[in-house]
């Protein structure tokens, strides 16, 4: 894998690993980010975890994020992602770490599978090299804020 073939992304969250996993998981919809640059299908859409598959329902379509590929609750997810912008074909993959630490959990996200795609792919807005993984490490840090202030809230 090369430096720009995956993004890491790590937040932590004041709960155990198990509610972490769950939360991740069951109420992916209430925490993941609403809008184009987030979503998969236009307006409002419903994403959640189903028949092993991630999946976003709405405005009129119907986008596969993608399969499940790991699911060991309080563990590890591990899924396919298929962006908005993504071909018939195009696949990166998921991984989601839940680690137990003092007072809660340690939750790590990594992106990879970039480097399989074409440079002048439409995911990726123009950008190359560490650029694009910048760019994606971004997307990945504000999309995981509402999932940190959900637990800040509670």
């Amino acid at each position: 894998m090369s430096s720009t073939d995956a993004v890491t992304v790590t937040t932590r969250v004041d709960v155990d690993a198990a509610t972490a996993f769950e939360v991740f998981t069951s109420d992916i919809d209430r925490w993941w980010r609403r809008g184009r640059r987030f979503r998969f299908v236009d307006g409002e859409g419903t994403l959640e975890f189903v028949e092993g598959r991630l999946v976003e329902r709405g405005g009129g379509g119907r986008h596969e994020v993608g399969r499940v590929l790991a699911w060991q609750p309080g563990a590890q997810l591990s899924f396919e992602f298929r962006g908005r912008l993504f071909r018939p074909g195009d696949v990166t993959v998921v991984d989601v770490r839940f680690e137990p630490e003092a007072g809660g959990t340690r939750v790590t996200v990594v992106h990879r599978g970039w480097d399989s795609l074409p440079a002048d792919h439409p995911a990726k807005h123009g950008y190359e090299g560490t650029a694009f993984t910048a760019m994606i490490g971004l997307f990945w840090g504000d999309l995981l804020l509402p999932l940190q202030r959900r637990f800040i809230a509670a």
